[in-house]
């Protein structure tokens, strides 16, 4: 099985998260975050994961306190919030990767375990 992960290189979660990647043999495919941001389609499979809007945003991430989005994700209708999404890498927590089985943001090594492994 084959998988996507977006990460970013100075990411000590993301690097964690390849780490265990290429400890447990997964075969993937990487792709820097702040090159291509994932997909609409990737996204809205994101959402069906983790249930709510604010969950898909690296809200612990400056561009995300720079643009004040605490206030305005509520207010935010799906299509902007996929929009911005979709269009900078950095808004999205990372790492998030897209597999056969479904889709994960963050990481938490025991959901990745059952994913995966």
């Amino acid at each position: 099985m084959s998988v996507k992960v977006y990460y970013h290189q100075k990411c000590t979660t993301c690097k964690k998260a390849l780490k265990f990647l290429d400890d447990n043999g997964v075969d993937y495919n990487g792709v820097v975050i702040t090159e291509k941001a994932p997909s609409v389609a990737e996204l809205k499979k994101a959402l069906r994961s983790v249930e709510k809007l604010r969950k898909l945003f690296n809200t612990s991430g400056m561009e995300y306190r720079n643009r004040n989005l605490k206030d305005k994700i509520p207010e935010m209708s799906e299509k902007e919030a996929f929009d911005l999404l979709s269009n900078n890498g950095m808004l999205v927590k990372r790492p998030f990767l897209i597999s056969p089985k479904g889709v994960l943001v963050g990481f938490k090594q025991t959901e990745w375990e059952e994913l995966l492994t």
